[in-house]
């Protein structure tokens, strides 16, 4: 099987432009051919809309990037199990993807380019189907969590720790997408806060975000004995990816998560690295894991925490993590994790390629090359 990556990128810059109106037609036609697929997406489909069509157009754009493609692959399609998804669902979506920007680009859709994409996307159907049937054989499409402890800790931001029904298989570092009762079928990511443990806890940061449904459900409207719904881990911030033996870590607000799960992985290294973490704040009342830190730091002793406060009139320094990072003149001289925003990631991604940080040694929840960690349905 020859996939055009050419062809698919010509073809695509005639309906990137007007990406907005693939998706309505693309949606249009796929609810209207299929409507037993609908029930599969949340009621209001604003935030849901774009994900679909961003996901299926950026994974066949990278699909140079081989293995890497392939892992993100495999972790989707354990995902889209969560949501009933059978191999059956794959050629619809397919064909009325392909249909929508045919529609929306006109005369100046060539023949070839339907074959290039459908090419492309069954290579890609069938990488899914067969991770999520092997998939299928040890592990449940979801987990059942139970709160077993719920602390609010500033006025938006609560440590929520949950108990999964059945062992949860993930690595530090990784995150897990959560569903909460009060809005069924809305799934939202939050990165697992501690590493592996025998008692199969898991502790989830959770910053509130204005208007958003499941961070305020999640903050104020979820008790211990509350259930929620855990989708499977996903991933690629873990600690395999570094290869020096000194770590630095910036974290912005509830970024702190999993950087805080691979230090208390990191404990148990032999080779226990030395690791510098950055946490950035907007005020000081907004560093709400003090306590935590200062306990994996007497645990850890080759681990130097600082923290920035960006935004406090009451702090005269009012710097980033990555101002911090200049600041206590620390070299960068190993591997760098970054964890926050997606602006804050950028902009501390390009400061320290300024600083002379090799490309290959800023890590980030996305792979270098690969394509983003984004669900499509």
């Amino acid at each position: 099987m020859i996939i055009d990556i050419g062809l698919i990128r010509r073809s695509w810059s005639l309906v990137e432009p007007v990406a907005d109106q693939v998706t309505q037609h693309f949606y249009g036609r796929l609810f209207a051919n299929y409507p037993h697929i609908r029930e599969m997406f949340p009621p209001a489909m604003d935030l849901q809309r774009d994900r679909l069509l961003h996901a299926l157009t950026q994974v066949v754009l990278n699909l140079e990037d081989g293995a890497g493609l392939s892992d993100y692959l495999g972790q989707l399609a354990r995902d889209h199990r969560k949501y009933g998804v059978q191999a059956e669902h794959y050629p619809a979506v397919g064909s009325c993807l392909v249909a929508a920007m045919r529609f929306t680009a006109g005369g100046a859709w060539l023949p070839a380019y339907d074959e290039a994409w459908m090419t492309a996307y069954n290579y890609i159907a069938e990488v899914m189907i067969q991770a999520a049937e092997q998939d299928a054989v040890h592990t449940p499409p979801a987990w059942i969590g139970t709160v077993v402890a719920h602390e609010v800790r500033t006025p938006e931001i609560a440590v929520i720790t949950v108990e999964p029904d059945h062992p949860y298989p993930y690595r530090a570092g990784q995150y897990a997408t959560l569903q909460s009762a009060h809005w069924p079928r809305v799934w939202r990511p939050y990165s697992i806060a501690n590493a592996p443990r025998q008692d199969n806890l898991l502790t989830f940061h959770v910053r509130m975000v204005p208007g958003g449904w499941v961070s305020t459900a999640l903050m104020h409207h979820t008790r211990p004995g509350d259930s929620l719904l855990l989708g499977p881990p996903r991933g690629s911030l873990v600690l395999d990816r570094a290869s020096t033996s000194h770590l630095i870590f910036i974290a912005g607000g509830t970024g702190l998560a999993p950087l805080k799960a691979l230090i208390e992985e990191s404990v148990w290294v032999p080779d226990r690295p030395a690791i510098d973490l950055f946490h950035g704040v907007r005020r000081s009342g907004d560093a709400y894991d003090n306590e935590d830190l200062q306990r994996l730091r007497s645990q850890h002793r080759r681990l130097r925490i600082v923290r920035a406060v960006s935004d406090d009139p009451e702090d005269w320094r009012r710097h980033s993590a990555v101002d911090a990072l200049e600041y206590h003149r620390i070299v960068p001289d190993g591997d760098v994790f970054v964890c926050g925003s997606s602006e804050m990631v950028r902009v501390t991604a390009n400061r320290l390629l300024g600083l002379g940080v090799p490309f290959d040694r800023i890590h980030t929840e996305f792979a270098p090359g690969g394509a983003p960690s984004l669900a499509v349905l």
